[in-house]
């Protein structure tokens, strides 16, 4: 007789101000079987201080809050508690904000106004895959961290081939797998195992961290 799979549950915490705020996230995300909220925090000490006794995965944050704010809560965070997830819900869409939180490790960003599946999306792609887009956090990538871009970047100090460049400005540009492939005219499994070798290759985890390098670098250019 086979033993039921137990399914892991993704711990939450909610770090806001706002109490009504974080009642209402936390009754949109009750509804999740595979999301759990083990705890609130009323500003970035309480959130610090919470963290010593509960063990969470992803850290829903605020960016203005009494005490100690989200972008020194995160500088904290990044710190101490390296492995947290941490999306940043704000009701300012500033670029140069945005871009300044993914920099200091936040791994999405997310209105106040987004709508409950979204803000469940973030949070199970992030635990999952360390990092979620969405209009802001894209737009942010490629105008916010374009202004403190370095020259461009010689191939042969990037040891990256023509073909690597141009499938690494595709994948800025949101082409598909398909897409980049019918372009380049190379098979999508090529096309994934160009991604990978430029993950390898610019120490990038994710896509966000070969956006960021794209931009740093002046390989790719917002147009």
């Amino acid at each position: 007789m086979k033993t039921a799979t137990v399914q892991k549950k993704i711990k939450v915490i909610i770090a806001d101000d706002h109490a009504l705020f974080r009642k209402g996230v936390k009754t949109a995300l009750s509804v999740k079987k595979d999301v759990e909220v083990v705890g609130e925090a009323e500003n970035g000490l309480h959130l610090l201080d919470l963290l010593k006794q509960k063990k969470a995965d992803v850290i829903l944050l605020d960016v203005q809050m009494p005490l100690m704010d989200g972008i020194n809560t995160l500088h904290e965070l990044h710190k101490s508690y390296a492995h947290l997830k941490v999306i940043v819900l704000s009701m300012y869409n500033d670029h140069t904000l945005i871009a300044k939180l993914m920099e200091k490790g936040a791994n999405s960003y997310l209105t106040k106004n987004s709508d409950p599946d979204t803000i469940y999306q973030a949070i199970k792609t992030c635990y999952e895959q360390e990092y979620f887009f969405n209009d802001l956090t894209n737009k942010a990538l490629l105008s916010g961290l374009r202004t403190k871009s370095t020259e461009p970047a010689r191939h042969d100090d990037n040891h990256l081939s023509e073909k690597e460049i141009r499938v690494l400005k595709l994948m800025c540009e949101e082409k598909t797998t398909k897409e980049i492939a019918d372009i380049v005219e190379i098979s999508p499994r090529t096309v994934e195992a160009i991604r990978d070798k430029l993950k390898l290759k610019t120490g990038a985890k994710s896509m966000a961290g070969l956006v960021i390098y794209a931009v740093k670098h002046g390989i790719f250019h917002e147009e």
